[in-house]
């Protein structure tokens, strides 16, 4: 644990800061389920192979991604599903809600990493307010999906996850202080982390909390079509209600820093023979014929001194880096930060997908995926390539998002990222 970085705390005027505040959860009733890890799932955008989807719906009847991933043939009638679904849990008392408005400490453990934060429902705010700062793009058809299923449920399902660069005491200090009692809930979920939560329901402890986060500013580290998706609902509920806030996830990286891991690229229609001719002269390109341990290690090296991608699907490993600098000053916009420039998201969908591979970026064409793994297994099965990513520092991401700039869409996963299924926020509640 880091403790070292309380110095660098971003400090706001109080009146222009995060606005946390308690509500009353949705959760599990143990004596209802099977066990608490088993009605857990990864975020909805973690969970991208069907076999992972089948295998947490076989998991428990109430796996929580039968919420988050209804399925059915039409979105309509699957995000009905999910209503449907969730009333039932409610009337049959496998969901319940907590009797009075509590904040929630969160703790994650497991490989090697200590993790604690505070869930509330968080105020929302417009990027150019500065409260929080989204740092990537989105995906219109993503955020159309995500409104739909929450207007359609009146829920916030799963909370977003957001960082701050706190100060000793305040909200730390409530933290730390909840996390020496006996917790709500302690469950280990099947990657061998560990997940405890506590309620904090003292009215003095959350006015500690909202005093010391009201004078700080976040950055979006998981959850950006989740927060646009906040952010189009609040504007079809003008009035002041429910759906002025969102459910969020606040960790504190001074104390508790995330890893920052890359989110790869599976191209279902480019096979990798027809992208290494199309690269050719564009970029070094070095075959490699080892294990994909060592073949990350080479793309680390390698991106060390530049833009460097590793792509997959035929059996071997093929290292692109050394790009053609007249390539990326013809494809890549000159109105942005050179930090936005040279980030490999950029060259990869401005010079490499629009104007070397002529990949549109259609959800048809190009599938988003975090765990390496499988985006190369993915790949070797569709006949595609996987363009596998070296990821990006949490400082750049955070430098760029105070000027106001965006990444392109899926630029990082930061982690480890919260569990859905430990507390729901019902919006008919608040």
């Amino acid at each position: 644990m880091n403790t070292s970085g309380h110095a660098a705390a971003d400090v706001r005027d109080d009146s222009t800061g995060l606005r946390l505040a308690p509500f009353r959860g949705l959760r599990y009733v143990p004596e209802r389920v099977g066990s608490l890890a088993a009605v857990t799932s990864p975020p909805y955008d973690v969970v991208v192979r069907p076999d992972g989807l089948l295998h947490l719906e076989s998991a428990d009847p109430h796996n929580i991604v039968r919420l988050i991933l209804p399925q059915a043939l039409t979105a309509g009638t699957r995000h009905r599903k999910a209503a449907v679904t969730l009333d039932r849990w409610l009337a049959d008392g496998v969901l319940a809600p907590d009797p009075v408005p509590a904040l929630y400490v969160y703790e994650q453990r497991g490989d090697g990493i200590l993790q604690r934060g505070i869930i509330g429902a968080l105020e929302l705010s417009a990027p150019e307010a500065g409260v929080v700062l989204p740092h990537e793009d989105v995906m219109p058809h993503v955020v159309e999906d995500r409104a739909d299923l929450m207007r359609t449920t009146a829920a916030n399902l799963e909370p977003l996850l957001l960082t701050y660069v706190g100060e000793e005491g305040g909200a730390d200090a409530v933290i730390e202080r909840a996390a020496e009692r006996e917790p709500l809930l302690s469950t280990t979920t099947e990657d061998g982390f560990c997940h405890r939560l506590w309620a904090v329901t003292d009215p003095d402890e959350q006015a500690a909390v909202a005093a010391d986060l009201g004078r700080h500013q976040a950055l979006i580290a998981d959850g950006h079509h989740r927060w646009a998706t906040y952010l189009r609902l609040r504007e079809e509920h003008v009035a002041p209600g429910p759906w002025n806030r969102g459910l969020v996830l606040l960790v504190d990286t001074a104390r508790y820093p995330l890893r920052v891991r890359a989110i790869h690229r599976l191209l279902n229609r480019l096979p990798v023979a027809d992208a290494l001719a199309a690269v050719e002269g564009s970029f070094r390109v070095r075959r490699l014929d080892g294990p994909l341990p060592a073949a990350l290690e080479a793309l680390a090296a390698a991106a060390a001194g530049g833009n460097a991608f590793l792509l997959a699907g035929d059996g071997a490993f093929h290292l692109l880096d050394r790009p053609d600098p007249a390539l990326l000053d013809r494809a890549i916009r000159t109105d942005r930060p050179e930090a936005w420039r040279t980030l490999d998201a950029t060259v990869l969908h401005s010079a490499l997908l629009e104007h070397v591979w002529h990949v549109p970026d259609a959800p048809e064409d190009i599938a988003y995926i975090h765990d390496t793994e499988a985006a190369v297994a993915q790949a070797e099965r569709r006949g595609g390539t996987a363009v596998l990513m070296h990821p990006v520092r949490e400082e750049v991401v955070r430098d760029l998002a105070r000027q106001g700039v965006t990444m392109p869409r899926k630029s990082t996963s930061f982690g480890p990222k919260p569990a859905t299924g430990l507390v729901l926020r019902s919006l008919a509640l608040d």
